[in-house]
């Protein structure tokens, strides 16, 4: 639970700052000191706050009463640690985040009969299977709830195996005094209300410690692990972050496509969209099962519908009666309905249809190319031109062929966009942005990060309080470049060449991010060159107002620029890259009515994750991922 310590003087000490209580202890960022229940002092500033995500803390007011202060702290005598805790909403159990998560690791509500459910994590029969032990884990946070269960209750060997699902009631207990170090409290279980049971020969996932490799085999079962759900969690917090981020800072969210006939990178490294080979099969398959009507048949058809049309002219000049020239016209509906369904599949072809040589995606389902989006950028460029700040949040994709260790074909992308705004504005909203990114995982998600810690990077935790904390260092491409290459002179030697002009490669970010300046790093102003087209042009000619923030560990977490307004020059700069004009008609009329200078930024999601975590893959921190030879679920 987060909460604002404006003044703690417990055990003599006097501590202030963005702290926490958890398990009979206060944390102030990452340092922890441990309290007894008897404080002598706690004021907290932001008393609304708490409860927030603990719902068993309570106080007399929610808001400001005449119980505060003047300056809105309330005293620690107006705080109570409630002896019952409620339900989850919309679930029949109790989070055991909720229990475990109090001040008191749960010891407060010892005697508490109530549900919980979750999966074992790991189960032992004791006391020659008079009793078992389980270690129980629901996903909300990464801590177990021991229980324990008597074998006059349910046959125990249903319940020990890893990954058993359960839901029990049963009464919280303190455990054993020998044994309180390691549990506050513990479930002595009464009822069992279900069991998902699992056969151990066969269950993918033993309780032994398994490689991120081996188990993206096991993309379904792979959240029931201890690193996966953690993830899960700070993908999550990541999210909401986001989202409370840009919507503090006025910004709009904007859903855009995910189809879309517009390539915003240039790369021509798309999915595409179509319905040709599908309908092609059909057709191939129709044509086998009712073969297609002769030129004879169609001829014949049209002689009967002639005839029938020749029969209805002679009634209506000999002023035939209403009845048989009503039957007449209906014969001659039906005649031509079936020259048309004759006409119809006479035209079926074979294969995938072609005009002039070439595939005619007139007949396809958009009737025009179509792809999935690689970015959601210019699309929300048109909101931005009209509501001034908005973002999008959602998936985007790349059909690249690569095995690296940073690319997915399918991944999730932050982009704000900003009206009234120049390169130096995007800069400064990136920086606060994932600044804001690092301080929320700090607050929210410590007991998750210092999972990653344990497990696998000692320096996630001290990488996100540096970067929260530090200002970040800005120089031109220019500038990093003549870094780079007085570094090479030297004597450091980097795999790729170091010149004005090039795109700066991994090695190249991380040496200066993590060895030249030990801090994020935005770099500015790149060659024209190697950058897109929309990107605004500088007085110079050679560069653009391109930006990337450069951070630890990842490189290039962020890619943006202040956009072109200028109609010719951007309308130049589409023909330069090489591509047509028509498909980004609706582009240039941004510019051409009503233009405005904008900018904005794209976060790599997982990117993001990657950085925070310290995982090296970045298969490991999508729930599902998409790369060259495997699309699983």
């Amino acid at each position: 639970m987060i909460l604002w310590l404006s003044k703690i003087e417990t055990l003599g000490m006097t501590l202030t700052g963005l702290g926490s209580i958890c398990n009979n202890e206060i944390r102030v960022g990452s340092t922890r000191y441990e309290f007894e229940r008897k404080v002598q002092n706690l004021i907290l500033t932001t008393p609304y706050e708490l409860g927030f995500r603990n719902k068993h803390l309570s106080f007399s007011s929610a808001f400001k009463s005449p119980t505060m202060a003047e300056d809105g702290a309330l005293p620690v005598d107006k705080l109570s640690i409630s002896d019952t805790v409620e339900e989850a909403d919309f679930s029949q159990r109790v989070l055991i985040r909720s229990i475990l998560g109090r001040p008191d690791g749960g010891a407060g509500l010892a005697g508490q009969t109530l549900k919980v459910g979750g999966w074992v994590k790991k189960g032992r029969e004791q006391g020659k299977g008079s009793f078992a032990f389980l270690e129980l884990n629901d996903g909300s946070c990464p801590a177990n709830l021991q229980l324990i269960i008597y074998s006059d209750v349910a046959p125990l060997g249903q319940f020990t195996p890893t990954g058993t699902c359960l839901h029990v009631e049963g009464v919280l207990q303190m455990p054993p005094e020998d044994k309180q170090g390691k549990q506050s409290i513990e479930l002595k279980v009464s009822k069992v209300l279900d069991v998902g049971t699992v056969d151990p020969a066969k269950y993918p996932l033993p309780k032994t410690r398994l490689t991120l490799e081996f188990l993206r085999d096991y993309v379904h079962l792979r959240p029931r692990t201890n690193t996966i759900a953690a993830i899960a969690r700070i993908r999550n917090a990541l999210a909401y972050a986001t989202h409370t981020f840009f919507q503090k800072h006025g910004f709009l969210y904007v859903h855009t496509p995910i189809v879309t006939t517009s390539d915003c990178e240039g790369a021509g490294e798309m999915f595409q969209v179509t319905t040709l080979i599908n309908d092609a099969e059909k057709i191939e398959k129709e044509l086998i099962k009712n073969p297609p009507p002769s030129q004879e048949d169609v001829d014949l058809a049209r002689g009967v519908v002639k005839e029938k049309g020749e029969i209805v002219a002679k009634l209506k000049s000999d002023k035939a009666g209403k009845p048989e020239l009503t039957a007449a016209v209906a014969e001659l509906t039906k005649a031509k309905e079936n020259l048309s369904k004759l006409e119809e599949r006479f035209k079926l072809k074979p294969g995938i249809p072609k005009k002039d040589g070439k595939i005619d995606y007139g007949q396809d389902f958009f009737a025009r190319q179509a792809f999935l989006t690689v970015s959601g950028q210019l699309q929300v460029e048109t909101f931005a031109c009209a509501l001034s700040s908005v973002y999008t949040f959602g998936p985007t994709f790349r059909a690249e062929h690569s095995h690296t260790s940073r690319h997915l074909a399918e991944f999730w992308m932050v982009e704000p966009e900003i009206a009234f705004a120049d390169i130096e504005d995007d800069m400064k909203c990136a920086e606060a942005y994932v600044r804001f990114l690092c301080q929320w995982l700090l607050d929210n998600c410590l007991d998750d990060m210092e999972f990653m810690v344990e497990k696998f990077d000692k320096n996630a935790i001290k990488r996100l309080q540096m970067v929260a904390k530090s200002n970040f260092v800005r120089l031109s491409y220019t500038e990093a470049i003549a870094v780079l290459e007085e570094t090479v002179s030297k004597g450091h030697k980097f795999e790729n060449k170091v010149e004005w002009g090039i795109d700066l490669a991994s090695e190249h970010e991380k040496y200066l991010t993590e060895v030249k300046f030990e801090s994020p790093v935005i770099v500015y102003n790149y060659p024209k060159g190697i950058k897109a087209f929309y990107m605004k042009v500088n007085p110079d000619k050679k560069t653009v107002a391109a930006m990337d923030v450069l951070v630890p560990k990842v490189g290039e977490l962020i890619g943006g620029s202040q956009r072109e307004e200028n109609y010719e020059v951007i309308k130049e700069r589409i023909l330069e890259m090489g591509l047509p004009l028509e498909p980004y008609e609706w582009y240039l009329d941004l510019r051409r009515y009503g233009t405005v200078k904008h900018s904005g930024f794209g976060l790599g999601f997982e990117r993001m994750i990657l950085f925070a975590t310290g995982i090296d893959n970045i298969r490991d921190v999508i729930p599902f991922p998409r790369y060259p030879g495997r699309a699983d679920l």
